[in-house]
């Protein structure tokens, strides 16, 4: 009797048809911690996120230096030529002055708040940052863990060939021998040619994958560290939408930059008010020349001439009062105002939107507990379907698209399963950052479940059902 197909026997053949092709050596192997530090050191993006906090924050000492005293020295030069008519002359007079001014602002409201406003955008700046800091975090594991998702898809297409091509070959000896005639060929040829395009297609994804993770990184990789089966599938902690949804609310690093966003905007709008108030300022200043420069040794001046250098000492205040600046002051408070409401709208759509973030993907998680062991499920079932759809086959119950449908549908539940993994971990990663509490800690966690020699072609399959798919052929054989 000819040997029934299983996804044993076609993991088997996969795996030794690749063996060759897996020959990187283990230090060549990336974990997920490395390629999170090489994003943390080398990501363009993050790089230009502390670039725009750097210059954000300068807007404090801008602002501040608006309160603070107004120092500059500065000297003239003059060679002044004058003509008299009556009588007819010439004076020609030069000299040098050399100046100093200080000016210290008393009250100046609107650069009070002005200083507010700008504490607030910096303030509004390190969370932005924190939290592109913190997106960088689910980033690195979206990119890694989407190569182990296109590797092990890749594996489950080229299983999924191999035991096509066994049918083919399967089917062929029955036509030789008169048990099936060349519609079961060609359905296996066809069948064979549709696992064929799908695993170029699948190959074609592994490598997007690493390309994407350069984009991330900046440096190229040549494999990855996989993850084991072993890893625990548990509903989230606290196990409680509006515990998790409260968490977010208070902790989510974007909702709480948009807290300072509207103070921003509520000490702009005071600023601009403050426009309609009046000034006070504290000057003085200091000049030091010549008689010609100060102007004193001119015969038509009616002081005293001074024969040497002359020093002037002013020190005083200044007040002003805005009267009218043609509605320029009103039309911006105006448009703070609005300003305002804008900001107040976008951090009132944003909690909506992380409420609602947090409340699917904790629903999501939970999902995904439930589906991954059903999925798991699911493959024993699709096994057991096929073995017995080969059966029929072999005895003349089933026909060769039977056969070929059960095999279809059990590869896809291999894919299936897997992918529900990498759900259930992502998702896991996106509701601690939509709470605003993931952290490089998450990712050192999965760090743990990592198979440093994990190989694609063998470890697709949890370790169980691939060993009790191989005893069942033992036992039949």
């Amino acid at each position: 009797m000819l040997r029934r197909l299983s996804l044993a026997v076609a993991v088997t053949a996969a795996s030794t048809a690749t063996a060759l092709a897996d020959t990187a050596p283990l230090s060549v192997r990336t974990d997920l911690m490395s390629v999170y530090q090489e994003a943390a050191a080398n990501n363009a993006d993050l790089a230009a996120a502390r670039a725009d906090f750097a210059a954000r924050r300068e807007g404090v000492p801008q602002a501040r230096a608006g309160l603070l005293p107004n120092l500059s020295a500065g000297a003239q030069m003059n060679d002044t030529r004058t003509a008299l008519q009556q009588p007819s002359a010439t004076q020609s007079r030069s000299g040098t002055v050399y100046q100093a001014n200080l000016s210290q602002p008393l009250f100046r409201a609107d650069r009070w708040f002005q200083l507010q406003a700008a504490e607030a955008v910096s303030e509004q700046a390190a969370l932005e940052l924190s939290a592109n800091e913190q997106n960088l975090i689910l980033q690195s594991a979206e990119a890694y863990f989407s190569i182990l998702r296109a590797q092990d898809n890749l594996a489950s297409t080229k299983a999924e060939e191999a035991a096509f091509n066994r049918q083919l070959d399967q089917a062929n000896e029955r036509f030789d021998v008169g048990l099936s005639d060349k519609t079961d060929v060609l359905q296996a040829q066809a069948g064979f040619d549709s696992a064929r395009a799908n695993r170029i297609t699948a190959q074609r994804q592994v490598e997007d994958a690493f390309e994407a993770l350069v984009t991330l990184t900046n440096r190229e990789y040549r494999s990855v560290e996989g993850i084991q089966h072993s890893l625990p599938i548990l509903t989230p902690v606290p196990n409680d939408a509006t515990a998790w949804v409260n968490t977010a609310a208070a902790q989510n690093l974007n909702l709480q930059a948009s807290n300072f966003a509207v103070n921003a905007a509520e000490e702009t709008l005071r600023q601009r008010k403050a426009g309609h108030a009046p000034t006070l300022d504290a000057v003085a200043s200091y000049k030091r020349g010549d008689n010609d420069a100060f102007g004193l040794s001119n015969p038509n001046y009616t002081g005293q001439n001074y024969g040497s250098d002359v020093s002037q000492r002013t020190i005083g205040l200044e007040l002003n009062i805005p009267l009218y600046s043609g509605g320029l002051t009103s039309s911006q408070a105006r448009e703070a105002y609005q300003r305002l409401s804008q900001s107040e709208q976008r951090r009132e759509g944003l909690r909506r939107e992380v409420v609602q973030n947090t409340r699917n993907l904790y629903r999501a998680v939970n999902t995904d507990v439930e589906t991954v062991q059903a999925r798991r499920q699911s493959i024993i079932s699709n096994q057991s379907a096929l073995e017995a759809t080969e059966i029929g086959y072999q005895v003349g119950t089933r026909n060769i698209v039977d056969v070929l449908d059960a095999q279809r549908q059990l590869y896809s539940a291999v894919r299936n399963y897997n992918d529900a993994r990498y759900d259930y971990i992502l998702n896991n990663l996106r509701l601690k950052q939509a709470a605003g509490t993931l952290s490089p800690a998450d990712l050192e966690a999965l760090g743990a479940y990592l198979k440093p020699d994990y190989n694609p072609d063998r470890d697709f399959l949890p370790t169980d059902l691939a060993k009790a798919g191989e005893a069942r052929l033992q036992g039949e054989e």
